[in-house]
Protein backbone atom coordinates (compact mmCIF):
# COMPACT_ATOMS: atom_id res chain seq x y z
CA UNK A 1 0.00 0.00 0.00
CA UNK A 2 1.05 3.21 -0.83
CA UNK A 3 2.45 5.48 1.97
CA UNK A 4 -0.06 8.38 2.56
CA UNK A 5 1.46 12.11 3.58
CA UNK A 6 -1.13 15.03 5.14
CA UNK A 7 -0.96 17.38 2.09
CA UNK A 8 -1.81 20.73 4.71
CA UNK A 9 -1.61 21.15 8.16
CA UNK A 10 -1.57 18.28 10.72
CA UNK A 11 -4.05 18.11 13.14
CA UNK A 12 -3.17 18.81 16.93
CA UNK A 13 -2.63 14.47 17.78
CA UNK A 14 -0.25 14.27 15.24
CA UNK A 15 2.10 17.06 16.22
CA UNK A 16 5.18 15.86 17.15
CA UNK A 17 6.53 15.93 21.24
CA UNK A 18 9.39 19.04 20.90
CA UNK A 19 11.56 18.26 23.97
CA UNK A 20 15.53 18.45 21.98
CA UNK A 21 16.75 21.42 20.09
CA UNK A 22 19.34 22.13 18.07
CA UNK A 23 20.30 25.97 17.49
CA UNK A 24 22.29 26.73 13.25
CA UNK A 25 23.14 30.00 12.61
CA UNK A 26 24.73 32.10 10.18
CA UNK A 27 28.84 33.22 10.89
CA UNK A 28 27.34 37.02 10.88
CA UNK A 29 27.50 38.57 14.42
CA UNK A 30 23.56 39.51 14.91
CA UNK A 31 22.86 35.87 14.35
CA UNK A 32 25.29 34.99 16.52
CA UNK A 33 24.22 37.25 19.34
CA UNK A 34 20.01 35.97 18.66
CA UNK A 35 21.22 32.11 18.78
CA UNK A 36 22.56 33.14 22.86
CA UNK A 37 19.47 34.68 23.56
CA UNK A 38 17.25 32.21 21.81
CA UNK A 39 19.19 29.32 23.69
CA UNK A 40 18.91 31.44 26.93
CA UNK A 41 15.30 31.98 26.74
CA UNK A 42 14.66 27.79 25.99
CA UNK A 43 17.08 26.56 28.91
CA UNK A 44 14.77 28.97 31.17
CA UNK A 45 11.83 26.74 29.77
CA UNK A 46 13.22 23.82 29.90
CA UNK A 47 14.12 23.00 26.76
CA UNK A 48 17.41 20.96 25.95
CA UNK A 49 19.65 22.43 23.78
CA UNK A 50 21.48 19.49 21.43
CA UNK A 51 23.68 18.67 19.16
CA UNK A 52 22.43 15.15 17.60
CA UNK A 53 19.25 13.87 17.11
CA UNK A 54 16.83 17.02 18.01
CA UNK A 55 13.12 17.02 17.92
CA UNK A 56 13.36 20.76 16.66
CA UNK A 57 16.35 21.80 14.57
CA UNK A 58 16.11 25.77 14.07
CA UNK A 59 17.96 27.76 11.89
CA UNK A 60 18.67 31.56 12.42
CA UNK A 61 19.89 33.44 9.62
CA UNK A 62 18.25 33.74 5.85
CA UNK A 63 17.13 31.09 3.99
CA UNK A 64 20.69 29.85 3.10
CA UNK A 65 21.06 28.90 6.25
CA UNK A 66 17.71 27.06 6.35
CA UNK A 67 18.95 25.15 3.42
CA UNK A 68 22.42 24.25 5.19
CA UNK A 69 20.32 23.28 8.12
CA UNK A 70 18.34 20.47 6.60
CA UNK A 71 21.05 19.56 3.83
CA UNK A 72 23.62 18.86 7.05
CA UNK A 73 20.54 16.48 8.38
CA UNK A 74 20.15 14.93 5.31
CA UNK A 75 16.40 15.81 5.14
CA UNK A 76 15.31 13.70 7.86
CA UNK A 77 11.71 13.44 7.95
CA UNK A 78 12.26 12.70 11.80
CA UNK A 79 13.05 16.15 12.90
CA UNK A 80 10.93 19.10 12.72
CA UNK A 81 12.63 22.51 10.85
CA UNK A 82 11.79 25.94 11.71
CA UNK A 83 13.82 29.23 10.75
CA UNK A 84 13.96 32.38 12.80
CA UNK A 85 15.11 35.65 10.01
CA UNK A 86 17.99 37.51 10.68
CA UNK A 87 18.55 37.93 7.15
CA UNK A 88 17.22 39.66 4.28
CA UNK A 89 14.01 38.37 2.44
CA UNK A 90 13.75 34.88 4.93
CA UNK A 91 11.05 33.34 2.66
CA UNK A 92 11.86 30.12 4.47
CA UNK A 93 12.41 31.42 7.71
CA UNK A 94 8.99 31.66 9.46
CA UNK A 95 9.93 33.47 12.67
CA UNK A 96 10.43 37.16 12.91
CA UNK A 97 12.85 38.36 15.46
CA UNK A 98 10.32 40.43 16.77
CA UNK A 99 7.88 37.62 17.56
CA UNK A 100 10.71 35.09 19.59
CA UNK A 101 8.81 35.09 22.78
CA UNK A 102 5.66 34.45 21.09
CA UNK A 103 7.36 31.31 19.20
CA UNK A 104 8.63 29.95 22.16
CA UNK A 105 5.49 30.31 24.13
CA UNK A 106 3.84 28.82 21.46
CA UNK A 107 6.93 25.84 21.72
CA UNK A 108 5.61 25.44 25.41
CA UNK A 109 1.95 25.52 24.79
CA UNK A 110 1.81 23.66 21.28
CA UNK A 111 0.14 25.85 19.35
CA UNK A 112 1.62 25.68 15.98
CA UNK A 113 0.72 23.90 13.03
CA UNK A 114 2.93 21.10 10.86
CA UNK A 115 3.51 21.22 7.49
CA UNK A 116 4.62 18.62 5.25
CA UNK A 117 6.98 20.09 2.57
CA UNK A 118 7.72 18.01 -0.61
CA UNK A 119 11.82 16.81 -1.17
CA UNK A 120 13.33 17.15 -4.69
CA UNK A 121 15.22 14.17 -5.60
CA UNK A 122 17.67 14.40 -8.42
CA UNK A 123 19.82 11.30 -10.20
CA UNK A 124 22.83 12.29 -12.50
CA UNK A 125 23.72 9.44 -14.53
CA UNK A 126 27.12 10.15 -16.25
CA UNK A 127 29.59 7.58 -18.36
CA UNK A 128 31.40 6.81 -15.59
CA UNK A 129 28.96 7.28 -12.43
CA UNK A 130 26.01 7.90 -11.37
CA UNK A 131 24.64 10.49 -8.12
CA UNK A 132 21.74 11.53 -6.05
CA UNK A 133 20.94 14.51 -4.53
CA UNK A 134 17.94 16.36 -2.51
CA UNK A 135 17.09 19.92 -2.72
CA UNK A 136 14.24 22.01 -1.62
CA UNK A 137 14.28 24.54 -3.64
CA UNK A 138 15.61 24.02 -6.78
CA UNK A 139 18.02 22.18 -9.70
CA UNK A 140 19.41 24.26 -12.64
CA UNK A 141 21.11 22.94 -15.74
CA UNK A 142 23.33 24.77 -17.80
CA UNK A 143 26.57 24.14 -20.29
CA UNK A 144 29.64 24.06 -18.17
CA UNK A 145 31.10 26.93 -19.91
CA UNK A 146 27.76 28.47 -20.21
CA UNK A 147 27.40 28.19 -23.91
CA UNK A 148 23.71 27.32 -25.30
CA UNK A 149 22.33 24.23 -24.11
CA UNK A 150 20.54 21.95 -25.68
CA UNK A 151 18.60 19.24 -24.10
CA UNK A 152 15.39 16.92 -24.86
CA UNK A 153 13.45 16.72 -22.18
CA UNK A 154 10.93 13.79 -20.93
CA UNK A 155 7.97 13.83 -19.25
CA UNK A 156 6.45 10.43 -17.78
CA UNK A 157 8.63 8.91 -20.55
CA UNK A 158 7.02 10.69 -23.08
CA UNK A 159 9.20 13.26 -25.42
CA UNK A 160 7.97 16.92 -24.89
CA UNK A 161 10.38 19.73 -26.31
CA UNK A 162 13.71 19.65 -27.55
CA UNK A 163 14.81 22.75 -25.68
CA UNK A 164 17.72 25.14 -26.73
CA UNK A 165 18.45 28.33 -24.77
CA UNK A 166 20.76 29.15 -21.61
CA UNK A 167 19.38 26.72 -19.60
CA UNK A 168 16.67 25.14 -17.58
CA UNK A 169 15.50 25.35 -13.94
CA UNK A 170 12.93 22.89 -12.53
CA UNK A 171 11.59 23.96 -8.94
CA UNK A 172 9.97 22.33 -6.31
CA UNK A 173 6.69 23.98 -5.01
CA UNK A 174 8.60 25.97 -1.99
CA UNK A 175 11.51 27.01 -4.64
CA UNK A 176 8.34 28.06 -6.69
CA UNK A 177 8.95 31.60 -4.87
CA UNK A 178 13.31 31.74 -4.90
CA UNK A 179 14.86 31.40 -7.93
CA UNK A 180 11.85 30.49 -10.23
CA UNK A 181 10.54 33.40 -9.49
CA UNK A 182 12.91 35.61 -11.18
CA UNK A 183 12.81 33.91 -14.50
CA UNK A 184 8.96 34.30 -14.69
CA UNK A 185 7.76 31.09 -13.25
CA UNK A 186 4.99 30.63 -11.26
CA UNK A 187 3.89 30.90 -7.35
CA UNK A 188 3.21 27.50 -6.29
CA UNK A 189 1.26 26.86 -2.66
CA UNK A 190 3.20 24.76 -0.68
CA UNK A 191 2.24 21.87 0.20
CA UNK A 192 1.15 20.57 -3.60
CA UNK A 193 4.32 18.97 -3.85
CA UNK A 194 5.18 19.84 -7.38
CA UNK A 195 7.78 20.39 -9.79
CA UNK A 196 8.20 23.44 -12.18
CA UNK A 197 9.52 23.59 -15.53
CA UNK A 198 10.86 27.02 -15.74
CA UNK A 199 12.92 27.65 -19.09
CA UNK A 200 16.24 29.88 -18.95
CA UNK A 201 16.32 32.49 -21.71
CA UNK A 202 15.41 29.74 -24.31
CA UNK A 203 15.64 30.61 -27.99
CA UNK A 204 12.64 31.27 -30.08
CA UNK A 205 12.92 31.16 -33.72
CA UNK A 206 11.98 29.40 -37.20
CA UNK A 207 14.23 26.80 -36.15
CA UNK A 208 14.16 26.58 -32.42
CA UNK A 209 10.50 26.51 -31.07
CA UNK A 210 10.47 25.90 -26.93
CA UNK A 211 7.98 26.27 -24.84
CA UNK A 212 8.44 29.84 -23.38
CA UNK A 213 6.43 29.84 -20.05
CA UNK A 214 7.00 27.42 -17.05
CA UNK A 215 5.14 23.95 -16.79
CA UNK A 216 3.97 23.00 -13.80
CA UNK A 217 4.13 18.91 -13.10
CA UNK A 218 2.51 16.90 -10.23
CA UNK A 219 4.14 14.66 -7.31
CA UNK A 220 5.62 11.33 -8.53
CA UNK A 221 6.11 11.87 -12.64
CA UNK A 222 9.74 12.08 -13.55
CA UNK A 223 11.27 14.45 -15.45
CA UNK A 224 14.29 13.69 -17.64
CA UNK A 225 17.03 15.70 -19.10
CA UNK A 226 19.21 14.28 -21.96
CA UNK A 227 22.23 16.54 -23.65
CA UNK A 228 21.49 16.34 -27.21
CA UNK A 229 25.39 16.07 -28.08
CA UNK A 230 27.24 13.31 -26.32
CA UNK A 231 30.04 13.97 -23.99
CA UNK A 232 28.15 17.14 -22.29
CA UNK A 233 29.98 18.91 -19.46
CA UNK A 234 27.12 20.39 -17.59
CA UNK A 235 26.86 22.91 -14.29
CA UNK A 236 24.17 21.65 -12.32
CA UNK A 237 23.22 24.43 -9.26
CA UNK A 238 21.57 22.42 -6.51
CA UNK A 239 20.08 24.91 -3.91
CA UNK A 240 22.86 26.74 -5.08
CA UNK A 241 25.99 24.34 -4.67
CA UNK A 242 27.20 24.17 -8.28
CA UNK A 243 28.67 20.88 -9.35
CA UNK A 244 30.29 20.07 -12.82
CA UNK A 245 29.48 16.69 -14.45
CA UNK A 246 31.29 15.78 -17.39
CA UNK A 247 30.00 13.24 -20.47
CA UNK A 248 26.42 13.18 -18.96
CA UNK A 249 24.37 10.78 -20.08
CA UNK A 250 20.63 11.93 -18.07
CA UNK A 251 19.61 14.11 -15.00
CA UNK A 252 16.18 12.78 -13.80
CA UNK A 253 14.21 14.26 -10.92
CA UNK A 254 11.16 13.95 -9.46
CA UNK A 255 9.40 14.79 -6.26
CA UNK A 256 7.81 11.04 -4.32
CA UNK A 257 7.39 10.08 -0.67
CA UNK A 258 10.39 11.82 1.01
CA UNK A 259 9.24 15.13 3.08
CA UNK A 260 10.43 17.63 5.71
CA UNK A 261 8.08 19.13 8.33
CA UNK A 262 8.58 22.31 8.86
CA UNK A 263 6.82 24.54 12.10
CA UNK A 264 4.40 26.90 11.53
CA UNK A 265 2.78 29.82 14.02
CA UNK A 266 -0.80 28.99 14.20
CA UNK A 267 -1.44 32.86 12.70
CA UNK A 268 1.06 31.85 9.96
CA UNK A 269 -1.03 32.29 6.20
CA UNK A 270 1.14 31.75 3.05
CA UNK A 271 -0.79 34.55 0.84
CA UNK A 272 0.05 36.68 3.85
CA UNK A 273 3.40 35.66 3.07
CA UNK A 274 3.89 36.55 0.10
CA UNK A 275 1.83 39.43 -0.34
CA UNK A 276 4.42 40.90 2.86
CA UNK A 277 7.64 39.08 0.44
CA UNK A 278 6.87 40.52 -2.95
CA UNK A 279 3.82 42.99 -3.07
CA UNK A 280 3.53 45.08 0.12
CA UNK A 281 5.84 47.77 0.14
Amino acid sequence: MKKKYFTMYSNDKAKRKINKIKLFANKTPASNDILEKVKEKLLTENFEIVDDSPDLAIAIGGDGTFLRMIKKFNYDSNITYVGINAGTLGFLQEVKIEDIDLFIMALNTNSYKMENIGVQETSIETDKTKDMHYSLNEIVIREKDLNTAKFNIIIDDAEFEKFVGDGILIATSVGSTAYNLSFGGSIVYNTLHTLQITPIAPLNSKTYRPLLNSLIIPENIVIEIIPSKSKSSLLLSIDGDNKIYNNVRSIKTVVTNKRIICLRLENYNFFEKISDKFISN
